[in-house]
């Protein structure tokens, strides 16, 4: 079992059809400091490949993915 990843804020992306995920993503991450970490919650399994390059186009880490059954848990660190 995996040690559990702490966060400075939450984003619940469950039901949300691609683009949405990304661009939630995309807004909510201006909302916490360089080097925080943002959670987001998403059942859209087009984030698997999206997610990764929007953080890498954009500049920020993927610190963990995991899925559990639909819902896939991203955990994101600022970096720019």
């Amino acid at each position: 079992m995996t040690e559990q990843l702490n966060s400075d804020k939450e984003l619940d992306l469950k039901g949300l059809p691609c683009p949405m995920p990304i661009v939630k993503v995309s807004k909510g991450i201006k909302d916490i400091e360089i080097g925080q970490v943002l959670k987001a919650v998403t059942t859209d399994p087009g984030s698997l490949n999206d997610f990764p390059a929007w953080a890498r186009s954009s500049g920020n880490e993927i610190l963990d993915t995991h899925q559990n059954g639909e819902e896939i848990t991203f955990y994101i660190k600022r970096s720019a």
